[in-house]
């Protein structure tokens, strides 16, 4: 890549957090705000993002399956969604703001899942080496707050149907993911109200 095309080159930013967090609540406004700075913005989620990517979130959401099965399939959805989406409208000079990415492998798959870390590394250092997010949020809330806002939701996925044990251990691992990459993650207090949400991702937004 040149200089010329660095410098021209879009901004990657990805939402993360448990079911129940409430990030989703959030991506069109941070969408609104780049757009108010005259940036062009693609929005878009894992998995899916893609035609094949949203068939197979359909699989991945509903059907039960060895947990390899799903670590692979959830990169599989991301290959796709990384060359037919997220890199070509980064080069484009697009900023890309995706519901999802691989840190949320290693939190569900990895933490959730108990799949071991290693596997993951080697899935991420194959599907991207080197493509990481501008800026990682990670909307953290208590598991108690999680779970009541999903019962107050749609119809849960196979994921939102998991016991306790698991979402504390896939909020553990986001948290040590933030840890390990304190330079683009940003750990936001999701039991704020909205309107202090809104103020600090605007602050955020201000330092990409």
């Amino acid at each position: 890549m040149t200089e010329a095309s660095r410098m021209n080159r879009g901004k990657f930013i990805t939402f993360e957090g448990i079911d129940g967090a409430g990030k989703s609540t959030h991506i069109a406004f941070v969408a609104e705000c780049l757009r108010a700075r005259d940036i062009d913005v693609v929005v878009t989620r894992e998995p899916g993002g893609t035609s094949l990517g949203e068939k197979l979130r359909e699989i991945l959401l509903h059907e039960r399956m060895h947990l390899e099965t799903e670590a692979l399939l959830m990169f599989a959805a991301r290959r796709e969604h990384i060359a037919q989406v997220i890199e070509p409208a980064l080069t484009q000079g697009q900023w890309v703001i995706s519901d999802r990415f691989t840190d949320a492998s290693f939190a569900y798959q990895g933490g959730g899942r108990k799949l071991p870390m290693e596997k993951l590394g080697v899935l991420e250092h194959w599907v991207h080496p080197h493509l990481q997010p501008d800026l990682t949020l990670l909307f953290d809330v208590p598991l108690e707050v999680a779970r009541a806002r999903l019962d107050a939701a749609r119809e849960p996925d196979k994921f939102e149907k998991e016991k306790a044990d698991f979402f504390a251990a896939t909020r553990a691992a986001y948290l040590e993911r933030a840890r390990q990459f304190p330079q683009r993650f940003r750990v936001i207090d999701s039991t704020q109200s909205i309107e202090a949400i809104q103020k600090e991702l605007k602050e955020l937004l201000l330092t990409i």
